[in-house]
Order: C-alpha cells, then structure tokens, then sequence
C-alpha cells in the first residue's frame, strides 16, 4: 500500500501544521494555536485524518479541527466557507474507511455524514472549539457537513 503523503494544494499555514505534526509522532501540533481576525487567539484541537483519493486511489493526509461526541470524533467540512466541498469530504464520500491521528493515538475509523438533530448539536460543539465555522457558513450556500468518525474495532 503506498505511504500516505500531505493532500495538495494545503494552504500553507496548514502544511507547516501537518509537517510538524508528523515530524514530532503527534506530541507537537495536537493543539494549534491562530491569531484569527476579528476574533483574537483561538486554540483548537486538531487531528490528522488520512483519507483514500476518489479517483487516484493514494492516501492523503489532512490537518482538521475536531471535537468529541462519545467515544468518536467529528470534523467540518468547511473549507474556509468555498462554494464546494473539501476534497478531503468527497473522497470519504466515495470512500468511508478512514485513518485518524490524534495526538500520539492512531486507529481507523468509518466517516459519516450527519444531519438534523445530531448536526445541530455537533455544529454548536464546533462553534466552541472553532467560532469562525460560523463566518464560513454565512459566505457559502451549501449546508457546511459536519462528519463523525467512528472507531473500528
């Protein structure tokens, strides 16, 4: 299987992020600090999901935010608010079965997309931990997904 390597086209900030995430086995880089405009220092969590590429097959890397819901993680599609998807999101589309790594802890997962209640609730746990999902939701009119990541046993 070939080495999983960083997606494309990674802005910058977020490749410097994911670079010293795995430099460092997951003990630098799980807590990233922003200056955000507007709205001052933001610490958030952040892990690093590993998805299959839809068309080439290569495995890809992703820094994301995430919260907690149990025992499972959830990320957002947000995509700074752009009018399309991530193609993180549209890979696990085509391809649900995932890696996550959070800080030191790897394990596979299986993505799902949620809606109505459970969005809802996760979305208000999102805001907490990243407050700018909202400005990105006010520049796009697609629903931003919000994805658990469900541990495989």
């Amino acid at each position: 299987m070939a080495e999983a390597k960083l997606a494309p086209n990674l802005p910058g900030w977020m490749l410097e992020h994911a670079n010293r995430y795995l430099a460092s086995g997951g003990t630098d880089g799980h807590m990233y600090k922003a200056t955000v405009p507007g709205r001052g220092e933001i610490t958030a969590p952040s892990l690093l999901l590993t998805t299959t590429g839809r068309k080439s097959g290569d495995k890809f890397i992703f820094p994301l935010f995430y919260g907690t819901d149990g025992g499972s993680y959830f990320v957002v599609a947000s995509k700074g608010g752009a009018p399309e998807h991530p193609g993180w999101y549209r890979n696990i589309l085509a391809n649900p079965d995932v890696e996550v790594q959070v800080g030191t802890k790897k394990m596979n997962t299986r993505a799902r997309t949620i809606a109505g209640e459970e969005r809802l609730r996760l979305w208000k746990k999102a805001l907490e931990f990243w407050p700018p999902y909202a400005d990105y939701q006010l520049k796009t009119e697609r629903e931003i997904p919000v994805v658990v990541l469900d541990p495989v046993h």
